[in-house]
């Protein structure tokens, strides 16, 4: 997200990336607890929110007033497609705003002062240097990705790297989605088609042997348990991150039913369809490397989150409409 708004100044980039904070820079506890892994911390101003997941920042003691674009660890709000200050002029996906009018509000109860870690100074996203940011309300710290995630205002999304705050943040989605809240609330943006079809997804996201070269045994499985074929052209898939597949126009999924997207490449059939992708997507189960699950979800048109399996289960793992 914001990529036109993603440049940064030389100086600013190095001050976040490390090159300009002392070999002695603080350490906190990632999570705001006594326990557990230990970051890097910095502090800023936020000038303006300008989405879900990316606020604009003026940094403490990089030397310069630049304002750098700081992309929140661990969490995708939906697209936003229009950025500006002013709340009446943006535009984007259904939820989109919502998401950025709660991260404006966390950073108003904190008096626009943020404390910003990482694991890695090093760690980025494109230009955007990869931060979990907090906002200090009430004399204590508040996780705005994990607010943000909890509200269902945002998907948890894995990064290598910056692994922290991945089982907590999978923990509060999956609480998300079992109050339905947020994204979770299957018609938020409005009725949509086949609402009371009860269809669901799951995904395999651990093929048989090596991953990447197991490509089709990637895949998300909906299926219809009603009576009735539910069509799903221009329906779409996702994993956590951005990528998407958009299912082609007049594509069913049959009465008692599946219809499945492979990741990889193959001849499409009324009920298998290859998204085309050279790489895995989906994070693998392996804590000793700090892979602590993902997740696959189905949006119809209107962008109303329809089915999804977040993995592995805590709460509750799968959702239908």
């Amino acid at each position: 997200m914001l990529r036109r708004l993603a440049a940064l100044t030389l100086t600013a980039t190095l001050a976040l990336l490390g090159a300009a904070v002392p070999a002695q820079a603080a350490m906190v506890a990632c999570r705001h607890v006594a326990s557990g892994p230990r970051c890097l911390v910095w502090t800023g101003t936020v000038s303006w929110v300008a989405d879900g997941d990316t606020p604009r920042v003026d940094l403490d003691g990089d030397g310069t007033r630049e304002l750098v674009s700081i992309r929140l660890v661990g969490i995708q709000a939906m697209e936003q497609s229009v950025y500006s200050p002013q709340p009446a002029k943006r535009r984007g996906d259904c939820h989109a705003l919502q998401a950025t009018a709660r991260f404006e509000q966390l950073v108003k109860a904190g008096g626009g002062k943020i404390r910003i870690t990482a694991l890695q100074a090093s760690s980025s996203s494109g230009r955007r240097p990869l931060r979990s940011v907090a906002v200090r309300i009430d004399d204590q710290w508040h996780d705005v990705g994990l607010d943000l995630v909890r509200r269902g205002l945002a998907l948890w999304l894995p990064f290598s790297g910056e692994w922290a705050w991945d089982e907590q943040y999978r923990k509060a989605t999956q609480q998300a989605a079992a109050d339905r809240v947020g994204l979770f609330d299957t018609d938020f943006c409005g009725s949509g088609p086949s609402q009371d079809s009860g269809i669901r997804m799951t995904v395999n996201g651990d093929p048989d042997g090596v991953d990447a070269d197991n490509l089709n045994g990637e895949y998300f499985r909906i299926v219809n348990p009603s009576s009735r074929a539910v069509p799903v052209g221009g329906w779409w898939v996702r994993d956590s991150a951005l990528r998407r597949y958009t299912i082609p126009p007049g594509n069913v999924v049959p009465a008692g039913g599946e219809f499945v997207v492979h990741v990889g490449r193959g001849t499409n059939t009324a009920t298998h369809k290859y998204w085309g992708l050279s790489q895995p997507i989906f994070t693998n189960v392996d804590p000793a490397n700090h892979g602590y699950g993902d997740g696959g979800y189905l949006f119809d048109p209107q962008g109303d989150l329809r089915a999804w399996d977040v993995y592995p289960c805590v709460v509750a793992c799968q959702g239908k409409s």
